[in-house]
Protein backbone atom coordinates (compact mmCIF):
# COMPACT_ATOMS: atom_id res chain seq x y z
CA UNK A 1 0.00 0.00 0.00
CA UNK A 2 3.16 2.37 0.00
CA UNK A 3 2.68 3.15 -3.94
CA UNK A 4 3.01 6.69 -4.43
CA UNK A 5 -0.69 6.32 -5.97
CA UNK A 6 -1.40 5.90 -1.97
CA UNK A 7 0.09 9.02 -0.72
CA UNK A 8 -2.91 11.44 0.11
CA UNK A 9 -2.94 15.60 1.25
CA UNK A 10 -6.00 16.13 2.83
CA UNK A 11 -6.89 19.49 4.81
CA UNK A 12 -8.40 23.06 4.58
CA UNK A 13 -6.44 26.40 4.15
CA UNK A 14 -7.38 30.49 4.52
CA UNK A 15 -8.29 30.26 0.61
CA UNK A 16 -11.57 28.80 1.58
CA UNK A 17 -12.18 28.23 4.85
CA UNK A 18 -12.28 31.55 6.91
CA UNK A 19 -10.42 31.81 10.39
CA UNK A 20 -13.59 30.21 12.35
CA UNK A 21 -13.80 27.33 10.32
CA UNK A 22 -9.88 26.55 10.28
CA UNK A 23 -9.85 27.37 14.35
CA UNK A 24 -12.66 24.26 14.50
CA UNK A 25 -9.73 22.10 12.60
CA UNK A 26 -6.77 23.51 14.56
CA UNK A 27 -4.74 20.88 16.38
CA UNK A 28 -2.67 22.15 19.31
CA UNK A 29 0.39 19.56 20.81
CA UNK A 30 -1.34 16.98 22.18
CA UNK A 31 -3.86 16.39 19.60
CA UNK A 32 -1.20 15.73 16.57
CA UNK A 33 0.48 12.98 19.10
CA UNK A 34 -3.09 11.65 19.86
CA UNK A 35 -3.58 11.47 16.19
CA UNK A 36 -0.68 9.97 15.25
CA UNK A 37 -1.16 7.09 17.96
CA UNK A 38 -4.53 6.56 16.48
CA UNK A 39 -3.14 6.60 13.11
CA UNK A 40 -0.46 4.07 14.18
CA UNK A 41 -2.97 2.24 15.78
CA UNK A 42 -5.22 1.97 12.58
CA UNK A 43 -2.29 0.52 10.60
CA UNK A 44 -1.26 3.65 8.71
CA UNK A 45 2.58 3.38 8.06
CA UNK A 46 3.25 7.06 7.30
CA UNK A 47 1.77 10.04 7.89
CA UNK A 48 2.46 13.71 9.15
CA UNK A 49 0.37 16.72 10.40
CA UNK A 50 0.50 20.32 9.23
CA UNK A 51 -1.05 22.89 11.38
CA UNK A 52 -0.90 26.67 11.58
CA UNK A 53 -2.83 29.86 11.55
CA UNK A 54 -2.91 29.06 7.65
CA UNK A 55 -3.86 26.02 7.66
CA UNK A 56 -4.72 22.05 8.60
CA UNK A 57 -3.25 19.43 6.67
CA UNK A 58 -2.61 15.74 6.93
CA UNK A 59 0.22 13.83 4.70
CA UNK A 60 0.14 9.99 4.47
CA UNK A 61 -0.44 6.85 2.79
CA UNK A 62 -4.06 5.16 3.52
CA UNK A 63 -6.25 3.10 0.87
CA UNK A 64 -8.60 5.50 0.63
CA UNK A 65 -8.73 9.71 1.75
CA UNK A 66 -11.58 9.57 4.01
CA UNK A 67 -9.32 7.53 6.78
CA UNK A 68 -7.24 10.51 7.22
CA UNK A 69 -9.97 12.53 7.01
CA UNK A 70 -11.93 10.74 9.83
CA UNK A 71 -8.46 10.97 11.99
CA UNK A 72 -8.72 15.15 11.47
CA UNK A 73 -12.18 15.21 12.60
CA UNK A 74 -12.07 13.19 15.54
CA UNK A 75 -9.51 14.85 17.00
CA UNK A 76 -10.78 18.28 16.46
CA UNK A 77 -14.43 20.41 16.39
CA UNK A 78 -14.72 20.08 12.97
CA UNK A 79 -17.32 18.07 11.03
CA UNK A 80 -17.25 16.01 7.92
CA UNK A 81 -19.84 18.49 6.51
CA UNK A 82 -17.34 21.58 7.45
CA UNK A 83 -14.70 19.55 5.83
CA UNK A 84 -16.28 18.36 2.52
CA UNK A 85 -17.47 22.26 1.70
CA UNK A 86 -13.77 23.87 2.34
CA UNK A 87 -11.74 20.94 2.44
CA UNK A 88 -9.25 19.80 -0.94
CA UNK A 89 -8.10 15.99 -0.79
CA UNK A 90 -4.93 16.03 -3.39
CA UNK A 91 -3.73 12.38 -4.42
CA UNK A 92 -0.29 11.05 -5.42
CA UNK A 93 2.09 13.66 -7.92
CA UNK A 94 -0.86 16.54 -6.86
CA UNK A 95 -0.23 15.69 -3.51
CA UNK A 96 3.65 16.01 -3.85
CA UNK A 97 3.60 19.45 -5.87
CA UNK A 98 1.04 20.52 -3.11
CA UNK A 99 3.27 19.70 -0.44
CA UNK A 100 6.41 21.47 -2.37
CA UNK A 101 3.84 24.83 -2.77
CA UNK A 102 3.22 24.68 0.85
CA UNK A 103 6.63 24.69 2.08
CA UNK A 104 8.35 26.77 -0.76
CA UNK A 105 5.93 29.56 0.79
CA UNK A 106 4.14 30.21 -2.76
CA UNK A 107 1.13 29.32 -1.22
CA UNK A 108 1.22 30.84 1.96
CA UNK A 109 -1.31 34.08 3.02
CA UNK A 110 1.78 36.22 2.67
CA UNK A 111 3.76 35.02 0.04
CA UNK A 112 7.31 34.09 0.49
CA UNK A 113 6.20 33.26 4.32
CA UNK A 114 9.09 30.65 5.22
CA UNK A 115 7.87 30.09 8.65
CA UNK A 116 5.99 26.86 7.58
CA UNK A 117 9.36 25.36 7.13
CA UNK A 118 10.50 24.95 10.54
CA UNK A 119 6.78 23.90 11.24
CA UNK A 120 7.31 20.69 8.77
CA UNK A 121 10.73 20.02 9.71
CA UNK A 122 9.22 19.73 13.59
CA UNK A 123 6.04 17.46 11.93
CA UNK A 124 8.17 14.89 10.41
CA UNK A 125 10.39 14.99 13.53
CA UNK A 126 7.19 13.83 15.58
CA UNK A 127 6.38 11.27 13.00
CA UNK A 128 10.20 9.55 12.56
CA UNK A 129 9.70 9.44 16.67
CA UNK A 130 6.61 7.66 16.39
CA UNK A 131 8.30 5.52 13.80
CA UNK A 132 5.54 6.95 11.17
CA UNK A 133 7.98 8.13 8.37
CA UNK A 134 8.86 5.86 5.67
CA UNK A 135 11.61 6.23 3.33
CA UNK A 136 8.89 7.80 0.90
CA UNK A 137 7.92 10.64 3.24
CA UNK A 138 11.17 11.31 4.67
CA UNK A 139 12.86 11.61 1.20
CA UNK A 140 9.80 14.26 0.17
CA UNK A 141 10.17 16.36 2.88
CA UNK A 142 14.06 16.65 3.01
CA UNK A 143 13.15 17.74 -0.95
CA UNK A 144 10.76 20.13 -0.15
CA UNK A 145 13.40 21.76 2.61
CA UNK A 146 16.08 22.01 -0.24
CA UNK A 147 13.58 23.22 -2.60
CA UNK A 148 12.77 25.97 0.02
CA UNK A 149 16.35 26.96 1.36
CA UNK A 150 16.91 27.10 -2.68
CA UNK A 151 14.08 29.78 -3.30
CA UNK A 152 15.26 31.36 -0.20
CA UNK A 153 19.00 32.00 -1.36
CA UNK A 154 18.45 31.91 -5.36
CA UNK A 155 15.06 34.34 -5.43
CA UNK A 156 14.22 37.41 -3.67
CA UNK A 157 10.59 36.63 -2.90
CA UNK A 158 11.39 36.35 0.55
CA UNK A 159 13.34 39.72 0.54
CA UNK A 160 12.22 41.43 4.30
CA UNK A 161 10.47 39.64 6.50
CA UNK A 162 7.29 38.16 4.46
CA UNK A 163 5.03 36.69 7.71
CA UNK A 164 2.06 37.21 10.02
CA UNK A 165 4.41 38.32 12.44
CA UNK A 166 5.90 41.11 10.23
CA UNK A 167 2.63 42.16 9.10
CA UNK A 168 1.13 42.85 12.26
CA UNK A 169 3.96 45.01 13.19
CA UNK A 170 4.08 46.65 9.61
CA UNK A 171 0.09 47.37 10.29
CA UNK A 172 0.99 48.63 13.91
CA UNK A 173 3.25 51.13 12.03
CA UNK A 174 0.76 52.33 9.34
CA UNK A 175 -1.66 52.84 12.01
CA UNK A 176 -0.39 53.99 15.10
CA UNK A 177 1.16 57.90 15.26
CA UNK A 178 4.29 58.10 17.54
CA UNK A 179 4.17 54.41 17.92
CA UNK A 180 7.52 54.32 19.47
CA UNK A 181 6.14 56.27 22.83
CA UNK A 182 3.51 53.50 22.66
CA UNK A 183 2.85 50.81 25.89
CA UNK A 184 2.83 47.53 24.05
CA UNK A 185 1.61 44.01 25.57
CA UNK A 186 2.59 40.99 23.95
CA UNK A 187 0.50 38.11 25.10
CA UNK A 188 1.94 34.93 24.31
CA UNK A 189 5.92 33.72 23.12
CA UNK A 190 5.68 30.54 20.67
CA UNK A 191 6.92 30.75 17.64
CA UNK A 192 4.67 33.89 16.20
CA UNK A 193 5.14 35.90 19.20
CA UNK A 194 8.87 35.29 19.34
CA UNK A 195 9.13 36.24 15.69
CA UNK A 196 6.53 39.39 16.22
CA UNK A 197 8.87 40.44 19.61
CA UNK A 198 11.68 40.73 17.60
CA UNK A 199 10.01 42.54 14.78
CA UNK A 200 8.68 45.31 17.51
CA UNK A 201 12.20 45.62 18.66
CA UNK A 202 13.62 46.29 15.21
CA UNK A 203 11.35 48.37 13.42
CA UNK A 204 9.29 50.34 16.27
CA UNK A 205 12.38 51.53 18.39
CA UNK A 206 9.62 51.08 21.27
CA UNK A 207 11.15 50.12 24.62
CA UNK A 208 7.82 50.21 26.00
CA UNK A 209 7.40 46.38 25.00
CA UNK A 210 5.63 43.95 27.78
CA UNK A 211 5.51 40.01 27.61
CA UNK A 212 3.10 37.59 29.33
CA UNK A 213 3.13 34.09 28.96
CA UNK A 214 1.59 31.34 30.81
CA UNK A 215 4.90 29.88 30.96
CA UNK A 216 7.04 32.93 32.52
CA UNK A 217 9.96 31.22 31.90
CA UNK A 218 9.32 31.34 28.21
CA UNK A 219 8.20 35.29 28.18
CA UNK A 220 11.84 35.18 30.39
CA UNK A 221 13.85 33.58 27.75
CA UNK A 222 12.60 35.44 25.22
CA UNK A 223 12.53 38.86 26.60
CA UNK A 224 16.21 38.61 27.90
CA UNK A 225 17.16 38.84 24.34
CA UNK A 226 15.82 42.09 23.72
CA UNK A 227 15.88 43.90 27.53
CA UNK A 228 12.07 43.57 27.63
CA UNK A 229 9.76 43.49 31.00
CA UNK A 230 8.05 40.91 32.05
CA UNK A 231 4.81 40.34 34.06
CA UNK A 232 3.25 37.25 35.53
CA UNK A 233 -0.64 35.92 33.98
CA UNK A 234 -2.19 37.26 36.88
CA UNK A 235 -1.21 40.86 36.27
CA UNK A 236 -2.73 40.56 32.01
CA UNK A 237 -6.04 42.94 33.66
CA UNK A 238 -3.38 45.23 35.00
CA UNK A 239 -1.69 45.51 32.28
CA UNK A 240 -3.92 45.31 29.34
CA UNK A 241 -6.10 48.55 31.46
CA UNK A 242 -2.15 50.62 30.90
CA UNK A 243 -1.49 49.47 27.07
CA UNK A 244 -2.01 50.90 24.24
CA UNK A 245 -1.17 47.80 22.00
CA UNK A 246 -2.61 44.32 22.80
CA UNK A 247 -1.03 41.74 20.53
CA UNK A 248 -2.14 38.16 21.43
CA UNK A 249 -0.44 34.76 20.21
CA UNK A 250 -1.22 32.65 22.46
CA UNK A 251 -2.37 29.50 20.38
CA UNK A 252 -5.15 28.64 22.90
CA UNK A 253 -8.46 26.47 21.67
CA UNK A 254 -10.77 28.70 23.25
CA UNK A 255 -10.44 32.60 23.54
CA UNK A 256 -7.86 34.16 25.93
CA UNK A 257 -9.12 37.80 25.81
CA UNK A 258 -12.86 38.82 26.30
CA UNK A 259 -14.77 42.35 26.94
CA UNK A 260 -14.35 41.97 30.71
CA UNK A 261 -10.03 42.27 31.37
CA UNK A 262 -10.73 45.72 28.86
CA UNK A 263 -10.99 48.95 30.47
CA UNK A 264 -14.36 50.51 29.36
CA UNK A 265 -13.01 53.85 28.19
CA UNK A 266 -9.30 52.95 27.51
CA UNK A 267 -8.38 53.10 23.54
CA UNK A 268 -7.08 49.87 22.68
CA UNK A 269 -5.78 48.28 19.64
CA UNK A 270 -5.56 44.61 19.73
CA UNK A 271 -4.15 42.30 17.21
CA UNK A 272 -4.98 38.30 17.69
CA UNK A 273 -2.57 36.71 15.75
CA UNK A 274 -3.90 33.39 16.87
CA UNK A 275 -5.98 30.14 15.01
CA UNK A 276 -8.38 29.56 16.43
CA UNK A 277 -9.41 32.62 17.31
CA UNK A 278 -8.28 34.01 21.14
CA UNK A 279 -9.83 37.33 21.07
CA UNK A 280 -13.47 36.93 21.80
CA UNK A 281 -15.68 39.37 19.08
CA UNK A 282 -17.22 40.99 22.14
CA UNK A 283 -14.22 43.19 22.95
CA UNK A 284 -15.41 45.54 20.17
CA UNK A 285 -18.60 46.17 22.55
CA UNK A 286 -15.88 48.50 23.93
CA UNK A 287 -16.64 51.34 21.36
CA UNK A 288 -12.40 52.26 21.99
CA UNK A 289 -11.21 49.07 21.08
CA UNK A 290 -10.42 48.03 17.18
CA UNK A 291 -9.52 44.69 17.02
CA UNK A 292 -7.67 42.95 13.60
CA UNK A 293 -7.08 39.22 12.91
CA UNK A 294 -4.61 37.46 11.18
CA UNK A 295 -6.92 37.59 7.91
CA UNK A 296 -7.23 41.12 8.04
CA UNK A 297 -3.49 41.68 8.57
CA UNK A 298 -2.87 38.94 5.42
CA UNK A 299 -4.47 41.07 3.34
CA UNK A 300 -2.06 44.16 3.92
CA UNK A 301 -0.09 44.67 0.29
CA UNK A 302 2.97 46.80 -0.49
CA UNK A 303 5.32 47.59 -3.12
CA UNK A 304 7.52 44.92 -1.60
CA UNK A 305 4.89 42.04 -1.62
CA UNK A 306 3.98 43.13 -5.44
CA UNK A 307 7.99 42.93 -6.31
CA UNK A 308 8.42 39.32 -4.81
CA UNK A 309 5.26 38.40 -7.22
CA UNK A 310 7.89 38.89 -10.00
CA UNK A 311 10.10 36.17 -8.48
CA UNK A 312 7.64 33.43 -8.89
CA UNK A 313 7.97 31.87 -11.75
CA UNK A 314 11.99 31.66 -10.52
CA UNK A 315 11.05 29.96 -7.56
CA UNK A 316 8.48 27.15 -9.80
CA UNK A 317 11.60 26.61 -11.58
CA UNK A 318 13.45 25.47 -8.56
CA UNK A 319 10.31 23.30 -7.58
CA UNK A 320 10.73 21.50 -10.66
CA UNK A 321 14.50 21.06 -11.00
CA UNK A 322 13.95 19.50 -6.75
CA UNK A 323 10.85 17.34 -7.61
CA UNK A 324 12.37 16.28 -10.57
CA UNK A 325 15.17 14.53 -8.93
CA UNK A 326 12.76 13.33 -6.09
CA UNK A 327 10.73 11.88 -9.22
CA UNK A 328 13.64 10.14 -10.82
CA UNK A 329 14.53 8.63 -7.15
CA UNK A 330 10.95 7.38 -6.68
CA UNK A 331 11.17 6.04 -10.19
CA UNK A 332 14.32 3.94 -9.32
CA UNK A 333 12.94 2.96 -5.95
CA UNK A 334 9.81 1.81 -7.87
CA UNK A 335 11.69 -1.37 -9.92
CA UNK A 336 14.31 -1.98 -6.84
CA UNK A 337 12.72 -4.87 -5.73
CA UNK A 338 12.17 -6.33 -9.09
CA UNK A 339 15.99 -5.91 -9.52
CA UNK A 340 16.58 -7.24 -6.15
CA UNK A 341 14.67 -10.35 -6.97
CA UNK A 342 15.89 -11.26 -9.79
CA UNK A 343 20.04 -11.33 -8.88
CA UNK A 344 18.07 -13.77 -5.90
CA UNK A 345 16.88 -15.96 -8.81
CA UNK A 346 19.95 -15.59 -10.60
CA UNK A 347 22.13 -16.30 -8.03
CA UNK A 348 19.95 -19.22 -7.00
CA UNK A 349 20.53 -20.74 -10.90
CA UNK A 350 24.64 -19.96 -10.19
CA UNK A 351 25.03 -21.90 -7.11
CA UNK A 352 22.82 -24.78 -8.68
CA UNK A 353 24.93 -25.12 -11.57
CA UNK A 354 28.13 -24.78 -9.85
CA UNK A 355 26.60 -27.68 -7.39
CA UNK A 356 26.20 -29.87 -10.60
CA UNK A 357 30.00 -28.98 -11.68
CA UNK A 358 31.56 -29.85 -8.01
CA UNK A 359 30.23 -33.30 -8.60
CA UNK A 360 31.37 -33.63 -12.30
CA UNK A 361 34.94 -32.56 -11.83
CA UNK A 362 37.57 -33.32 -9.32
CA UNK A 363 39.58 -30.36 -10.37
CA UNK A 364 36.56 -27.81 -10.24
CA UNK A 365 38.30 -23.94 -9.70
CA UNK A 366 35.64 -23.32 -7.07
CA UNK A 367 36.92 -19.26 -6.50
CA UNK A 368 37.32 -19.37 -10.31
CA UNK A 369 33.87 -19.81 -10.97
CA UNK A 370 32.19 -18.27 -8.13
CA UNK A 371 33.69 -14.87 -9.79
CA UNK A 372 32.45 -15.68 -13.26
CA UNK A 373 29.56 -16.29 -12.14
CA UNK A 374 29.18 -13.42 -9.63
CA UNK A 375 30.63 -11.37 -12.83
CA UNK A 376 27.92 -12.40 -14.87
CA UNK A 377 24.79 -12.14 -12.97
CA UNK A 378 26.47 -8.49 -11.91
CA UNK A 379 26.23 -7.40 -15.30
CA UNK A 380 22.50 -9.13 -16.30
CA UNK A 381 20.94 -7.18 -13.16
CA UNK A 382 22.85 -3.81 -14.16
CA UNK A 383 21.43 -4.39 -17.92
CA UNK A 384 17.93 -5.21 -16.63
CA UNK A 385 18.17 -2.08 -14.54
CA UNK A 386 19.20 0.01 -17.43
CA UNK A 387 16.52 -0.93 -19.17
CA UNK A 388 13.74 -0.03 -16.99
CA UNK A 389 15.47 3.49 -16.46
CA UNK A 390 15.37 4.05 -20.08
CA UNK A 391 12.88 1.58 -21.58
CA UNK A 392 10.08 3.84 -23.54
CA UNK A 393 7.34 1.12 -22.09
CA UNK A 394 5.96 2.03 -18.56
CA UNK A 395 7.94 0.87 -15.52
CA UNK A 396 4.92 -1.06 -14.37
CA UNK A 397 4.77 -3.02 -17.67
CA UNK A 398 8.33 -3.69 -17.74
CA UNK A 399 8.40 -5.24 -13.81
CA UNK A 400 5.66 -7.25 -15.17
CA UNK A 401 7.02 -8.49 -17.97
CA UNK A 402 10.27 -9.42 -15.80
CA UNK A 403 8.44 -10.95 -13.11
CA UNK A 404 6.55 -13.23 -15.81
CA UNK A 405 9.71 -14.51 -17.36
CA UNK A 406 12.09 -15.54 -14.73
CA UNK A 407 8.83 -16.71 -11.86
CA UNK A 408 9.79 -14.05 -9.14
CA UNK A 409 8.08 -12.75 -6.59
CA UNK A 410 8.38 -10.32 -4.69
CA UNK A 411 6.90 -7.52 -2.61
CA UNK A 412 6.13 -3.53 -4.32
CA UNK A 413 7.07 -0.55 -2.85
CA UNK A 414 7.82 3.05 -3.39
Amino acid sequence: MTRATHFYAIGLSYKKADATIRGHFSLDELSKATLLEQAKTNGIESIFIISTCNRTEIYGFSEHPYQLIKLLCDNTKGTLEEFQKVAYIHKGKNAISHLFRVGSGLDSQILGDFEIISQLKASARASKERSLLNAFTERLVNAVIQASKRIKNETEISSGATSVSFASVQYILNNVKDVSSKNILLFGTGKIGRNTCENLVKHTKNTHITLINRTKSKAIETAGKFNLVVKGLESLKDEISTSDILIVATGAQTPTIGKEQLAAEKALLILDLSIPRNVDQNVTEHANVSLIHLDDLSRVTDDTLERRKTFIPLAENIIEEVKHDFMEWLETRKFAPAINALKLKLLDLKNAELELHRKKFADFNEAQAELIGNNIIQKITNHFAHHLKNDDLSTDESIELIKKVFQLEFTEHV
